[in-house]
């Protein structure tokens, strides 16, 4: 009876699978054997306390089983498939960061590009150095994340890559994250014609696998360092906000902030690392595995949250890329002063209204060619990532009410969209999207 029951719990609830069968059983065979000793033993006191036990197990069971599930990845649905091959690039820069003076940065790249072929070693979800990060980040064990072996990622490890030219996408990701967080916006655009090259921004990611296997993590003690005392700073723009200042009164408050906050550094410092990326690209694309795939005269960026900041501040600074997407990322720095010279999109989560609204200053003068402005209902920070797939429970993934699936998809839809008409020249548009989509609202700021 209790096995049916909780195999039709795994009917009802997406993410629990067969696999979790074992648990079923050993839980089967837990009721079995209470009840037999319930029968022999005369304590009350030991009958209650065994019953407790075994509902806090089962219940442990039951709640760690929905809240990290083996999940289901959205299949990509262009005309490829997808493979993955990463690369070290070692600079002439100084690693800020850690304590050494001689340290020299380095960083590591997917490369996630379109194939015709499918591959017999499927690419791991989230490399060992980002789960053990991720485990140190929440003070869990490092083998807490080992089930997502068992994630099928519809991705292909160093599989041929297909005999075309694309466009090169340069993605970075959030703060304290990491590029394979993102499996499902980066392989369904990559599907599409695309390759992307996903930074991780060293010591400021969740975790770092380098190509001999070692392993770096999130520095703390760096983060703690730049972060001291700073957020006296953005008290100004708080209280201009919540005391109902007018645009205009609290315009040169925000401006302030958006200049001179400590974040400014750090998204200028990681748009440092996606142009060292694109230093990089005519070489790989005159030897190596590259070798004549990468149309260097499309070249665009995208990002999350933070990283979203750096793409607009390295769309901004560097004439080599065409067109930028920001996707519900403050834009920390100068562009407050300026434009985008090239198309720019920004996609919104579903922020309450008495949320400080920093970008609405930042992007006062948008594009002087043409600027979409796209907002998603019902969405928070982490439903543009795998997060609210990878976690069961809202309160825990800090996603909005929309269904994760349906997020991703309407992102995906936006940047392919935006891509495939400013970089690949396509007669597309985005705007009959939001006939699509009733939780996209979209407006467009066109320069004639």
């Amino acid at each position: 009876m209790i096995l049916t029951i909780l195999l039709l719990i795994n009917l009802f609830f997406e993410g629990y699978r067969w696999q979790m069968l074992p648990i079923y059983i050993v839980f089967l065979w837990a009721i079995t054997f209470l009840v037999r000793k319930q029968k022999l033993e005369q304590s009350s006191f030991l009958r209650i306390f065994r019953f407790l036990v075994f509902i806090v197990l089962i219940g442990s069971g039951i709640f760690l089983s929905l809240a990290l599930p083996i999940f289901d990845l959205p299949q990509p649905s262009g005309d490829y498939n997808v493979g993955t091959h990463d690369v070290l690039i070692e600079l002439d820069r100084e690693e800020v960061i850690t304590k050494s003076k001689t340290d020299k940065r380095q960083i590591m790249v997917k490369v996630w590009y379109p194939s015709n072929e499918v591959g017999s070693v499927q690419d791991q979800y989230i490399d060992k150095g980002g789960r053990h990060g991720f485990a140190k980040k929440y003070s869990l064990p490092f083998s807490t994340f080992n089930y997502l072996d068992k994630i099928e990622t519809n991705v292909y490890k160093d599989v041929k890559l297909a005999e075309d030219s694309f466009p090169v996408l340069i993605f970075s990701h959030g703060y304290n994250s990491k590029a394979n967080n993102y499996y499902t916006l980066i392989s369904e655009i990559v599907s599409q014609g695309y390759i992307v090259f996903a930074v991780n921004h060293t010591y400021e990611s969740t975790g770092t696998t380098f190509l001999d296997g070692s392993e770096v993590y999130f520095n703390n003690e760096y983060a703690e360092k730049i972060q001291q005392d700073t957020w006296q700073e953005m008290k100004p723009v708080i209280n201009a906000f919540k005391e109902g200042l007018s645009f205009q009164q609290r315009h040169p408050i925000v401006r302030k902030a958006l200049k001179e906050y400590f974040v400014r550094e750090m998204v200028e410092r990681w748009s440092q690392d996606l142009k060292s990326v694109i230093d990089e690209l005519e070489e790989y694309n005159n030897n190596g595995f590259f070798k004549n795939s990468l149309d260097l005269s499309k070249i665009g960026v995208f990002g999350h949250s933070r990283g979203g900041g750096a793409a607009g501040e390295t769309l901004l600074t560097d004439d080599r890329i065409k067109a930028g997407v920001n996707i519900d990322g403050v834009q920390w720095g100068k562009i407050v002063d300026t434009s985008f010279d090239n198309p720019f999109l920004f996609i919104s989560a579903d922020w309450p209204e008495d949320k400080e609204d920093l970008n609405s200053h930042a992007y006062i003068s948008k594009s002087k060619t043409i600027f979409y402005d796209a907002r998603i209902s019902e969405t928070n920070h982490s439903n543009f990532m795998d997060i609210p797939l990878m976690v069961g429970f809202n309160f825990i993934s800090e996603a909005g009410e929309i269904e994760p699936k349906l997020a991703l998809e309407i992102t995906n839809n936006l940047i392919v969209s935006f891509f495939d008409k400013h970089l690949k020249g396509k007669a597309t548009s985005i705007e009959p999207l939001t006939s699509s989509y009733q939780n996209l609202k979209l407006e467009v700021f066109e320069t004639k």
